[in-house]
């Protein structure tokens, strides 16, 4: 008889179909959508752009063909000390925040299928802000400010989801809840503020505006590896969280313990959130411009996750390059750039529709 052999797999419409086999035999496939493919590697292009740009413009512009050398430590000592220890660090700041809000913004968006639905927009950037500022202005409080930082995103997330009174995610009451929640918690850093010293108050405002001119080195090393960690456990919920995307019941007749599943998305999101601020302090309009960038270049098939992460970190580095360069030598904190930037853009996003996940 003939020897049967299994037909060949097609890769659906816009996908590639990628197989091999592994040292043991076993075989392996993959797709990869390919439009998602194409608007990360544009993005990932445009964020090293940005960077070269960001190494070579400040108070003291320096040549493209500087930077590189300087990076390895050749070329003249000026240029290698401006670029390895007053511009690199202060970069990577900005990417690892940048990536940090925009990836809670997605998945906080998709959780609550409300374009909305952002940590700054629902109160998490306020919570974390006021108890990082407890710390700073020493209210009784013995801990770090990234470690206070957790706490407060922790505490104000608990709030919301306490208000909406097991309504869930889903409706503008969750996003009222949040802005209520926050405005609570802003309230409370800005009365803080008034009763102590001055230079007291003065060392906690970046963390009420939002500055990456602060950034402590500790906090930054976290937020890298809370990122990592972020990414790798994002990508092992993309495909539920793509369900999600629907309604609960076809989300549980697909087999997604949708309970399960919110629950660990949300705590996500609360963290990495909380680690970006206590690098950053609240800088959450990157976490609504980053993933509707993404959405705008990205097919609707799937949570746009890699394109988010990638369009906040090149959002948070223009916005701080603008805000060292434009006014220079006077420096307009990341936060306040953010914020002229995200007023225009949430008024588009309100005038326009929201596209269909079918």
């Amino acid at each position: 008889m003939p020897e049967h052999r299994p037909q060949a797999v097609t890769a659906p419409s816009g996908y590639w179909h990628i197989a091999w086999r592994s040292p043991w035999g076993n075989a392996c496939s993959v797709l990869v959508e390919r439009r998602a493919l194409v608007v990360s590697t544009g993005l990932c292009v445009a964020l090293l752009c940005a960077c070269v740009l960001y190494l070579s413009l400040g108070s003291m512009a320096l040549p493209v063909s500087a930077v590189l050398p300087a990076l390895f430590g050749r070329g003249e000592m000026i240029s290698v000390f401006t670029v390895q220890e007053l511009r690199l660090p202060r970069l990577v700041a900005a990417c690892l925040t940048g990536a940090a809000f925009a990836l809670a913004g997605v998945l906080m968006q998709t959780l609550a299928r409300n374009r909305l639905a952002t940590p700054g927009i629902i109160g998490i950037d306020n919570g974390a802000t006021a108890f990082a500022v407890a710390s700073v202005v020493g209210l009784g409080v013995s801990l770090a400010p990234p470690a206070m930082a957790l706490a407060g995103a922790a505490t104000a997330a608990a709030l919301t989801f306490g208000l909406v009174a097991g309504g869930g995610t889903q409706g503008y009451r969750f996003i009222v809840a949040g802005i209520g929640v926050g405005a609570v918690f802003g309230a409370v850093t800005q009365l803080m503020l008034a009763r102590v010293a001055i230079d007291t108050a003065n060392a906690a405002y970046p963390w009420t505006v939002g500055s990456l001119n602060a950034r402590p080195g500790g906090a930054v090393a976290l937020l890298a590896a809370g990122l990592v960690m972020g990414m790798i456990a994002a990508w092992m919920v993309a495909r539920p969280l793509s369900l999600m995307r629907f309604k609960d019941a076809t989300a549980y007749g697909l087999g997604i313990n949708v309970k399960a599943r919110r629950f660990q998305v949300l705590m996500l999101s609360v963290v990495l959130t909380a680690l970006a601020v206590a690098v950053a302090g609240p800088v959450g309009m990157v976490g609504l411009i980053g993933p509707e960038i993404a959405r705008s270049l990205s097919s609707s098939r799937q949570v746009p996750l890699v394109a988010s992460t990638l369009a906040g970190a090149l959002v948070m580095v223009l916005a701080d390059l603008a805000g060292r360069t434009l006014l220079a030598p006077i420096e307009i904190p990341v936060g306040i750039v953010t914020a002229v930037i995200g007023g225009p853009w949430l008024l588009w996003i309100l005038m326009r529709p929201q596209r269909s996940h079918a």
